[in-house]
């Protein structure tokens, strides 16, 4: 059985952020500040959309969890 279109995208999105938390944990443990610096740029992010979904605070919200869960789990 083929996987639909939402399926793939939740699949290479769970993915994604499972790769993204390792790397982010990964050179904070080794150069402390990423994460400082990756907080201070989120003013600058949005959401590209140009219909009724367009949500910069959503995307900026999405980002400061996925900062906040790798502050949390961290490599000790």
């Amino acid at each position: 059985m083929t996987p639909d279109t939402a399926t793939q995208t939740r699949q290479r999105e769970i993915a994604t952020e499972h790769l993204l938390f390792k790397l982010m944990e990964y050179v904070e443990a080794r150069h402390a500040g990423l994460l400082d610096f990756m907080e201070q740029s989120l003013d600058h992010l949005g959401d590209p959309a140009t219909d009724d979904t367009k949500d910069d605070e959503a995307v900026r919200q999405i980002a400061r969890g996925l900062i906040v869960g790798a502050r949390k789990q961290g490599v000790h």
